[in-house]
């Protein structure tokens, strides 16, 4: 049994943690052992049963980093150090058969991936989000919680969407550009772009 690491011991890091140690551990050759952070003091103010440990050869590891930049970052620079990286999906999670899934992909609570939908590597599903058909996400992307990704819709590297935030059919969303909270992407979002509202509009452009 190989020792599965979090990378990341904030708040969405003790969250995956929560939804690990209550989804029992049927089918999976690793066992949650800890996080892996920078701080080792980062547990201190909450009751965890985890601690911050160092890396082992031949453990697994997950990101917990909502940043898609950040997480791509280091996730990128552990796996040129040899690092491995599981899949994580919540046993309340659908994930279509005819789905294509890279390393690093996490689906939490009651998430729902269709049909030939490609997934990019260390993408992250947080619970309620929804993807549909023929969807592409690519590498980093970050659903919040409660997002709706509808038919074949393309989220470009690095996109972040905010909790409650939804792309209609066939919208293209361009790398490392934010959907706030609650908008909703009618029309194709420019890369490095920020849009909110109803229907979702420009507010910056890095």
């Amino acid at each position: 049994m190989r020792r599965l690491l979090i990378i990341g011991a904030g708040g969405y890091g003790r969250e995956l943690a929560s939804n690990i140690e209550g989804s029992g551990t049927d089918g999976r050759d690793w066992m949650l052992s800890g996080f892996l952070d920078d701080n080792l003091d980062a547990l201190e103010a909450f009751p965890c049963r985890y601690g911050v440990l160092l890396p082992q050869p031949g453990d697994l590891h997950i990101c917990a980093i909502g940043d898609p930049t950040t997480k791509l970052r280091l996730c990128r620079a552990l796996r040129e150090k040899g690092a491995e990286f599981a899949k994580v999906v919540h046993p309340t999670a659908h994930v279509g058969r005819d789905s294509s899934i890279g390393p690093g992909f996490i689906a939490g609570p009651f998430c729902f991936v269709s049909t030939n939908v490609t997934v990019g590597e260390f993408v992250t599903l947080n619970c309620f989000a929804s993807v549909g058909h023929d969807v592409k996400l690519g590498n980093g992307v970050t659903l919040n919680a409660h997002c709706d990704v509808t038919g074949g819709a393309v989220l470009g590297e690095g996109v972040s969407l905010g909790t409650h935030a939804a792309v209609v059919p066939r919208v293209r969303v361009g790398d490392y550009a934010v959907v706030g909270a609650g908008s909703v992407a009618f029309h194709n979002v420019p890369a490095h772009t920020t849009v909110l509202g109803v229907p979702a509009r420009r507010i910056f452009r890095r």
